[in-house]
């Protein structure tokens, strides 16, 4: 057992229950909700808290909201949702894809500094403490501002002892060459989640980074390509193979989901293309595990084993 930070204070790994290890509130850019909350539609605190109120209701106990300051992190919305619908939330440091001018003259060393900081003291003025770590490479080859931030990040993990989760291009295998930078910082892989690996259907690519000892965030659901079902199967050959104590089924979805003009629109097509929210794993996922042949044991911790042997493992 071990103490996680969550936005209203530290969980014991053992009280943190069905986990869904990558999700958002609101996705958009740094203080969309403090500044511009009228582009987000009406009443859009109350529309998260109702959404995650279903979501508890559903078995549903910890969220990690997965926004960085660049992907809209706003500290305060997340402890007030957290506090009215009783989700444990789960707030990260680190960076996403667009790092700024202002911070690509900053050393490898500063970054640490910050990021340490926002795990152990708190992030800005809120006192409110990061309970994961995250970077982020996609197409292509790592570039030299990415690298930058991740080896802050492995830094700020060996630091502080919470772990990293990573946003990584699975159908490129970038896994590879995150992996491999945290690895010549010292990083031991069972402190690493690599997330969007269901983006896919590669067996063995996924296999060797569960053999290195990292866990797999499979986070893309519904997801159009692959799809739905293809994105079962390959978490149903992992199951198979005795790895799913180290998979981590989630959604990558938000509350509220950019802005739109049209906003109550966009939330019907949503609503239509996934009616289920944050429970798609648990309502449908799940149930075609099922009949696929996993056992209700694999199902009963599939959420809960692999999120609470990560926090452990790091």
């Amino acid at each position: 057992m071990a103490l996680v930070n969550s936005v209203l204070g530290p969980i014991d790994t053992k009280d943190l229950g069905f986990t869904l290890m990558h999700e958002h509130m609101v996705v958009g850019f740094a203080d969309l909700y403090q500044d511009y909350s009228e582009l987000l539609g009406d009443n859009p605190l109350e529309r998260i808290v109702n959404e995650l109120k279903r979501t508890k209701a559903g078995g549903v106990d910890t969220i990690v909201d997965a926004s960085t300051t660049d992907l809209g992190r706003d500290l305060n919305l997340i402890t007030e949702a957290s506090r009215l619908s009783g989700v444990n939330i789960i707030a990260v440091s680190g960076w996403w894809l667009e790092i700024p001018k202002f911070f690509q003259g900053a050393s490898i060393e500063q970054l640490t500094e910050v990021f340490v900081r926002e795990v152990d003291e708190g992030i800005a003025n809120t006192g409110v403490k990061a309970g994961i770590l995250k970077a982020a490479s996609d197409y292509g080859e790592m570039t030299a501002q990415a690298q930058k931030i991740l080896r802050a990040i492995g830094r700020a993990h060996l630091r502080t002892g919470v772990p990293i989760m990573l946003h990584s291009y699975s159908p490129g295998e970038v896994g590879r060459q995150q992996l491999a930078v945290l690895q010549e910082e010292g990083v031991n892989p069972a402190g690493i989640k690599l997330d969007h690996s269901n983006d896919t259907t590669n067996v063995e690519y996924l296999t060797w980074l569960l053999e290195q000892g990292c866990y797999l965030g499979l986070d893309r659901y519904p997801g159009r390509i692959p799809s739905p079902t293809a994105r079962t199967n390959t978490m149903k050959t992992l199951i198979d193979a005795g790895w799913a104590d180290r998979l981590c089924p989630s959604h990558d979805r938000s509350a509220i989901n950019y802005v739109n003009t049209d906003w109550r629109k966009a939330e019907e097509e949503r609503s239509v293309y996934n009616p289920h929210g944050y429970l798609y794993v648990k309502n449908v996922v799940f149930t075609q595990l099922r009949n696929m042949g996993v056992s209700e044991a694999i199902l009963n911790n599939l959420c809960v084993t692999g999120p609470r042997n990560f926090f452990e493992s790091a």
